[in-house]
C-alpha cells in the first residue's frame, strides 16, 4: 500500500501541482509556438511524453549503471586495469553530455516515425519537432533522474519504475498544460483582443493566469498522502 501511495502522490505531484510548465516553467518554446490548435497542442504533447519517456528511461540506465558514484561498469573497469579498489569513480560530471545527447537521439527516431506515419501532423509541427530536442522540459527531467539517484541517501534510490512515473507524469502534465492554453486560445480567435494584445503578449499573460489557476493544487499531495495513511 505503501508503494502505490507513493506511486499516486508522484504522479499528481508531477502532473499538477508541480507541472513543468506552469511551476518551474521549462517547456515554454513548444508551449507558447504549438499551442494555437488543439490537435496540434495534442500532438506535440504525446510527441514529449514519448521522447521523455524513452530518454528517462535511457538516462536512468546511464545514470544508475554509469555516472553515479560507485556505480558497478565503471567501477568494474577501474578493477580490470588495476585500479585501487577503494577509489570510487564518479562520472557524474558527464551527466549533461549524455543526457543531451539520448534526447537527440530519441527525437531524432520520433521524427521518423511521425514522418513516414503521419505526415499531415509532421508538417503541421514545422521547426517545432526537432526543436523538441531542446526542449528543457526532458532534460529537467532527466536531471530530476540524476538527484533522485545520486543525491538520496541509499536507501532512497530511485529505481527504473519512478523513473519512468516521473517521465510520464511530467509530459501528460505538459499535455495538459498545452491542450488546455490551445482550446483557450482557439476561443479568443473569436474574440475582440486589442490589436497591441495579440499574439505573444495576450498568450503570456493566459499562461501567468493558468499558472495561478494551478497555485491551487498546491496541498492535494500533503492531503492525499494522509487520507491514504488513514
Amino acid at each position: 500500500m505503501e508503494y502505490i501511495t507513493q506511486i499516486v502522490l508522484l504522479v499528481i505531484s508531477t502532473a499538477l501541482i508541480h507541472n513543468y510548465v506552469l511551476y518551474y516553467f521549462v517547456g515554454i518554446c513548444p508551449f507558447l509556438g504549438v499551442s494555437k490548435r488543439v490537435d496540434m497542442a495534442f500532438g506535440m504533447g504525446m510527441a514529449v511524453t514519448f521522447v521523455m519517456t524513452v530518454a528517462s528511461l535511457l538516462s536512468w540506465l546511464f545514470t544508475y549503471y554509469i555516472l553515479r558514484p560507485g556505480a558497478p561498469l565503471p567501477t568494474w573497469v577501474w578493477g580490470m586495469v588495476g585500479g585501487d579498489p577503494k577509489t570510487v569513480i564518479d562520472l557524474r560530471i558527464l551527466s549533461y553530455l549524455i543526457y543531451i545527447f539520448v534526447i537527440a537521439s530519441s527525437v531524432q527516431f520520433v521524427e521518423m516515425y511521425v514522418k513516414r506515419f503521419f505526415p499531415p501532423l509532421y508538417k503541421s509541427f514545422g521547426i517545432f519537432l526537432p526543436l523538441i530536442t531542446t526542449n528543457c522540459a526532458i532534460l529537467f527531467a532527466c536531471l530530476e533522474i540524476l538527484k533522485n539517484v545520486t543525491a538520496v541517501p541509499k536507501a532512497q534510490i530511485w529505481q527504473v519504475d519512478k523513473a519512468l512515473v516521473l517521465a510520464v507524469s511530467a509530459g501528460l502534465g505538459f499535455t495538459i498544460a498545452i491542450v488546455l492554453m490551445a482550446g483557450i486560445r482557439e476561443e479568443l480567435e473569436l474574440c475582440d483582443v486589442p490589436k497591441s494584445m495579440r499574439g505573444a503578449a495576450i498568450a503570456m499573460i493566459i499562461a501567468g493566469l493558468m499558472a495561478m489557476a494551478f497555485m491551487g493544487f498546491a496541498g492535494v499531495d500533503t492531503g492525499l498522502a494522509k487520507a491514504l495513511a488513514g
